[in-house]
């Protein structure tokens, strides 16, 4: 089971209209993907794929080279490889000995998977579309931002108003909440909402002092990212409720086991396709405190690189017991959709962004990164009743291509 070859291919996949319209301002370059297909001396091939400007590795020229001609199951374990190469390994490895990936991964613990839909900060209206989907399509949990330039008390009457009954709300800040003085007396009254079901990363993870007196005052569980700060303070120091898991299988399978040492659920949050997402189910499969709804977001995109569909009932998701993966790859959308390696496409082009406050007064930007320096920086107020972020299209004026020049410099707070 040598490696006999390694072939990347990019692909752009489209995602769906809501997810892109507000994704635009901030991660447009989730459309990229990097198929990796792995050749074995015994014929098989392995796939798996990789978002390079955000899954948790890139494939380097250089761990192409370090792989080949290795024997598949030696290298397999090794997270720096990427993560597309190392799925497609994982994938090729399984089917050469006629069995599903988890059986590699560890004794299974689960037959059927907890799976979430996921979307980035939107108006409201967009959250209830994105969840009135979620809930025709099986889903039974949704895991949005918290963000400052949005009312996010509002947007959280008006959705758990819109979701059925058993409907799950979590909500991720992303350290937007800043300090416990701010996040507190939020948090408490958005735990009117009784849908809510986690707060993720109100304040700074690094703040320990301030991530305790959260957990002491909240009752809706908080979650982190693992290893900010590192895990093992996370961990003695008991300053979260459960993780949120990223990076490669290695890493999954230790920390996960701690996890389960401490009795701490977590979620695991691989970003892809229907691909990267049947394998992350037998991740899942393996690991005894997945208990929380994995994060794949395959569910943004227009088009699949696989065949098979993707089944959700109850909130929940089969982990298939076929060899490898358990997919069947459609070259054809592939080939569709190829295209060159392309850098990062950000921020994106004649983007203008209007923030409304109550007070009358606007502010301008053009890409989220402007946001998040101006908030966490403490230049605006965060988490103000009544304000509101829109997009202004291009209306051919002169003063729209003035106030887009300006705003691109730096953003313009009080104009």
């Amino acid at each position: 089971m040598k490696i006999s070859s390694i072939e990347r291919i990019w692909v752009d996949l489209p995602l769906k209209e809501v997810p892109w319209r507000n994704m635009v301002r901030e991660i447009p370059h989730w459309s990229l993907f990097e198929i990796c297909k792995v050749t074995l001396s015994n014929g098989v091939v392995g796939v798996g794929e990789t978002i390079p400007y955000y899954t948790w590795g890139e494939v380097t020229d250089e761990a192409v080279e370090r792989a080949t001609g290795q024997h598949a199951a030696t290298v397999m374990w090794d997270d720096t490889l990427g993560a597309g190469l190392q799925m497609a390994l994982f994938d090729a490895v399984a089917k050469s000995v006629e069995a599903p990936v988890w059986a590699l991964l560890g004794q299974k613990v689960r037959s059927r998977a907890h799976v979430g839909w996921w979307a980035i900060d939107m108006p409201a209206e967009d959250w209830i579309s994105e969840c009135e989907e979620a809930a025709a399509s099986g889903y039974t949990t949704f895991k949005t931002k918290a963000r400052p330039w949005f009312d996010l008390e509002d947007q959280a009457r008006r959705l758990s108003e819109a979701v059925p009954d058993h409907f799950r709300l979590d909500l991720d800040f992303n350290d937007f909440a800043l300090d416990p003085s701010i996040a507190r007396p939020l948090c408490k009254r958005l735990e009117q909402f009784s849908k809510i079901m986690i707060w993720e990363s109100p304040i700074t993870q690094e703040d320990t002092a301030g991530n305790r007196n959260l957990r002491d005052h909240l009752s809706v569980p908080i979650a982190m990212h693992i290893d900010r700060p590192a895990f093992e303070t996370q961990i003695r120091q008991n300053i979260c409720d459960g993780f949120v898991m990223e990076g490669g299988i290695s890493n999954a399978l230790s920390r996960g086991r701690t996890c389960a040492e401490f009795n701490k659920p977590f979620w695991l949050q691989w970003v892809g396709s229907n691909l990267g997402a049947t394998f992350c189910l037998h991740v899942q499969a393996a690991l005894s405190h997945a208990r929380w709804p994995a994060i794949h977001c395959n569910h943004m995109y227009d088009a699949q690189f696989v065949t098979e569909p993707w089944v959700v009932s109850n909130g929940l998701a089969v982990v298939p017991d076929t060899p490898g993966i358990g997919v069947t790859v459609d070259w054809d959308v592939v080939d569709q959709y190829r295209c060159e390696p392309q850098d990062k496409p950000y921020p994106y082009p004649d983007l203008l962004l209007r923030l409304d406050w109550p007070s009358g007064t606007k502010s301008w930007f053009t890409h989220a990164q402007q946001l998040w320096d101006t908030f966490k920086a403490g230049d605006l107020p965060a988490f103000i009743p009544g304000v509101h972020l829109t997009r202004v299209e291009d209306d051919g004026t002169p003063e729209w291509r003035d106030l887009y020049e300006r705003a691109s410099q730096a953003p313009i707070l009080d104009g």
